[in-house]
């Protein structure tokens, strides 16, 4: 797709009006069409949508194929920011992001939400809270043009934190909600979220490098996959507000 001078795409630069054009179908969807999000609700497996699952590796699979595990024999080399950027993610964000949704939704917002719904609400801001998003992580990078040798580095160190951090943060943080914690959703969502996504995108780069070499991955490969993201990012969109 061409590109402007900024480097960002038409598809990209108006982003925001094809995100809240998706958000608009999925809800008239939702609305006159009930039979779709009745039919693919019927597709779940412990709580975790199958159609979802399939759409969030559309979106993530492309970036988790730039992450190169390699890179991380360069983490002593400048740990600074990368010492900020694990603070932040895992002993910072996800509790903030807890207080502060219990603030708005249980006092704030007390009036104008019942409290089921805000137990809801303080659900999916824990979800949210305690999952950094590394694969867009890519896409700030080059739209700043960042460093994206130091990109990775703090991709990949991410990626193995989340393997390990990410359930027991949850669940702990549900538990004080008032939360059944749902062991097997919670490990579930790391298997397919993050560990096959990551595992396959490994094995795509390692295969591709090693029959095309790494010019070709970088400048011929990876560009194939450019607007997947967004396309798995804006059907995503629509299906969960055709639930709605």
């Amino acid at each position: 797709m061409k590109e402007n001078k900024s480097g960002i795409s038409f598809f990209e630069r108006y982003l925001t009006l094809w995100v809240i054009g998706c958000m608009i179908v999925g809800v008239l969807i939702g609305k006159f069409m009930p039979v779709i999000p009745e039919f693919l609700g019927k597709f779940e497996y412990a709580k975790v949508s199958i159609p979802i699952a399939v759409l969030i590796w559309l979106m993530i699979f492309p970036m988790m194929m730039k992450v190169d595990f390699t890179s991380i024999k360069n983490v002593g080399k400048n740990p600074h920011g990368l010492y900020v950027t694990w603070v932040t993610n895992w002993l910072i964000k996800p509790f903030t992001m807890y207080f502060i949704a219990w603030f708005f939704f249980y006092v704030i917002f007390k009036s104008l939400i019942s409290p089921e719904l805000a137990k809801n609400y303080l659900a999916g801001a824990i979800l949210l809270g305690a999952a950094p998003c590394t694969a867009m992580v890519f896409v700030w990078s080059h739209l700043t043009k960042g460093n994206p040798a130091y990109t990775v580095v703090q991709v990949a160190t991410n990626d193995l934190i989340i393997l390990i951090a990410f359930t027991p943060i949850v669940a702990f943080l549900l538990g004080i909600g008032g939360f059944t914690i749902p062991w097997n959703t919670l490990i579930l969502s790391v298997v397919l979220f993050v560990v096959i996504p990551l595992t396959g995108g490994m094995i795509t780069r390692t295969s591709v490098i090693k029959h095309k070499g790494e010019d070709y991955f970088n400048n011929k490969f990876i560009p194939k996959f450019n607007d997947i993201t967004i396309i798995g990012l804006l059907l995503t969109l629509m299906i969960i507000f055709s639930f709605q």
